[in-house]
Order: C-alpha cells, then structure tokens, then sequence
C-alpha cells in the first residue's frame, strides 16, 4: 500500500468526498500545509496530492520515496519541473473537468452587470418598487444580447463551450487565438486588434504564459468599444489591474467582470479597490471552476491518475 499525502485539502472544500483514495493506499489529509512542513508531513510517503502548495528542488531532495505528485488542478507552476524529472517524480494534473462549471460562471458574472441585476435588486428591496407610478422601472438602460458580437481569447475546450451558449443567445462569435495555432471552421478567426475593435463582450479562456501576460493593457483597453464588457475567467495578470481600473474609472470600457486575480486571495492593496463607480466592476473570487460536481469530479480524475501510475500506465503525466 501506498502512503498518499493531501497536504491542502481545503482547497476542495470540506464537502468533498476523499473516500476513493483511500482503495488506493494509506491516506492523510492536511487542512493547509506550510512550506516548512511539507518534509515532515511526506516524509513516508510516496504520493502527494496538491493543489498550490509548492514543491521545490530542496523537497525533492529530502524525499527520496517520493514517486508521483497529483494537482487537483490543470495549472502546475507550483511545482519545480525540473527537479521532478532530475528525481524522477512523475507529476499529474487535471484537465477538462471545469468546461460547464466555468462557462456557466461567465455567464452569470456578465447579466449580473448586463441587466442591472445589483441595482434592481436594492430597488425592490428598498420599497421604492411599491411607490412605483407604474409597473415597471426603466431608469437603468440595458439590452438585448442577440445581435451582439462576442469575442473569445482562447478558443479551447471552455471557449468553444462559451461560444456554443453565446451563439444560441443570437451572438456573433469571433476568436483570437494566443498560441496562433487554433483554427476553427465555424467560427471566425481575427487578430486581436480586430477582436478589440469590433466586440460588444470580450472574455478570456486562455492560460497565462509568456504570450498572454499582460495581453490587456490600457492600451488594448483604449481600442475597445466604450460600450463593451470584458470578463476574465482564465488567469489573473492576463489583465493588467491597475490599467483596468483606469479603463473602467475613465469610462474607456462599460465593465468588468473578474474571477481570477494576480495575486489570490485578494491584496488589501489591489487596484481593484480603486475603482470609484462600483457597479463597473464584478469579481468574485476564483469559484468559476467550484460547483459541487466539479470538485467532486477533480478528485475522481486524480483517482483515475494515480490508478494508473500504479499500472505503470501514463495518464496526464505532464513531465
């Protein structure tokens, strides 16, 4: 039997189910673990399962056991690739397990501001609603969605998803692709001076790297339409913050919605905190991806992963 260590599992939420580990070897689930902890807590073991903490080259040296690391997550930058492979540690990740989670989550982050939905709310609640000369309220414009041009950054597995439930709401769907390498038939193709130009909803799919780090800057920002919308469910720092802010506190763009952010949990001193017409700004903080079938379903893949690493089979093996 194999030792497994879960060293964050608050990560998942206490209303997760571990149980199918347990076939699989010894298993100790850890609330948070520092770094300063992690030796003493995987001294014996031969499986870690994480989801931020990080692994570095000093770990891999101090445990010589250790065999396989599984992400509950798709992301692995917290672990030191190198020093995986110079110990031979296999590392595994998870991938695909989000696409409805996070496009049913970009949907509700944009009619949430779309349709006015925080002020309607406080308008009812307020009793206002019962003074009404009328039965409506229209003191807050906003529109229809069908007729609309959405622009996707990233047309993988979650952006095609975005795009399915956007086309059938009547939008026109454009695409940048950031690797360059994406092509799809049956939607359209642009560069990203196009897709800045020309969409009433931007939002990000894509990882961050090299290419996307601050892909949006007040630059970009400034070509958007002033009547647009951008939503990042991708990576924060794919979005410059402090120039999002300025965009939004000069009314370059019409709003933002946020689920990820450079620095997570949210800093005190983010420039988010700047922002002076709050109804312009949308975060919630990184839930995109946390339904309950979702997390659920992340820890059923790294069952699946680590069954296979002990059939000496190859199953999202990332190094």
């Amino acid at each position: 039997m194999k030792n497994i260590v879960v060293l964050d599992g608050i990560t998942m939420g206490d209303d997760i189910d571990f149980t199918s580990l347990e076939k699989l070897g010894q298993v100790t689930i850890h609330r948070m673990t520092e770094e300063e902890q992690i030796i003493d807590r995987c001294i014996d073991a031969q499986i870690i399962i994480t989801n931020k903490v990080f692994i570095r080259e000093y770990h891999f040296r101090s445990l010589p056991q250790l065999e396989l690391i599984c992400l509950t997550a798709t992301g692995y930058n917290n672990i030191d690739i190198e020093s995986a492979r110079k110990h031979h540690v296999s590392i595994a990740n998870v991938s695909g397990y989000s696409t409805n989670a996070v496009a049913q989550h970009t949907f509700a982050m944009l009619f949430y501001l779309w349709e006015r939905s925080r002020y309607f709310d406080d308008y009812t609640r307020s009793g206002d609603y019962c003074n009404s000369e009328i039965f409506t309220h229209l003191s807050r414009k906003f529109y229809e969605l069908s007729g609309k041009t959405w622009g996707i950054v990233g047309l993988g597995a979650i952006g095609k998803k975005v795009a399915q439930i956007a086309k059938a709401f009547g939008c026109n769907i454009i695409y940048y692709s950031t690797s360059g390498k994406n092509s799809n038939q049956e939607y359209t193709k642009v560069d990203l001076k196009t897709l800045l130009h020309n969409s009433d909803v931007i939002s990000i799919h894509s990882p961050l790297n090299d290419r996307t780090k601050d892909l949006f800057t007040l630059r970009e920002l400034q070509q958007m339409k002033s009547t647009s919308y951008i939503i990042n469910v991708g990576r924060g720092g794919i979005i410059n913050e402090e120039d999002l802010v300025e965009a939004l506190n000069l009314n370059l763009i019409a709003a933002a919605c946020i689920d990820v952010l450079t620095t997570e949990p949210m800093a005190i001193s983010s420039p988010y905190r700047n922002i002076i017409n709050k109804d312009k700004l949308y975060i919630t903080p990184h839930v995109a991806w946390a339904p309950i079938e979702t997390r659920q379903r992340v820890i059923e893949e790294v069952t699946l992963n680590i069954q296979a690493f002990l059939s000496n089979e190859k199953r999202n093996i990332v190094n």
